[in-house]
């Protein structure tokens, strides 16, 4: 259980990282792509949040399998991520697991 508290320190930073680069997407680059006519923030926006979104499924999956999640769990996870805010929703409960391992 020790080296499974480093992966969910850092699955907390990716999925607060994912969530912020989604909604810079969303109420940022899309509006300037289309009002603006600057369509770069969405390129290089859309890179970077598809990067974090490749590590935070990843990870999902390393911390459902180490930490024996239920398929409920880490689908929820996973759904909420799809949605605005949904990683800073769930992050309550990823810090209430990070305090029970640290225990």
């Amino acid at each position: 259980m020790e080296t499974t508290l480093p992966l969910l320190i850092r699955f907390r930073k990716i999925a607060l990282w994912e969530g912020a680069s989604y909604l810079f997407l969303l109420f940022i680059a899309m509006p300037m792509k289309y009002f603006a006519d600057f369509p770069v923030l969405v390129k290089y926006g859309g890179w970077v949040h598809g990067a974090l979104f490749v590590a935070f499924s990843l990870y999902l999956l390393t911390l459902w399998v180490s930490l024996k999640w239920s398929f409920l769990r880490a689908a929820g996870m996973f759904l909420a991520s799809l949605l605005p805010f949904g990683t800073f929703v769930t992050d309550k409960w990823v810090k209430a697991e990070i305090a029970r391992l640290e225990n």
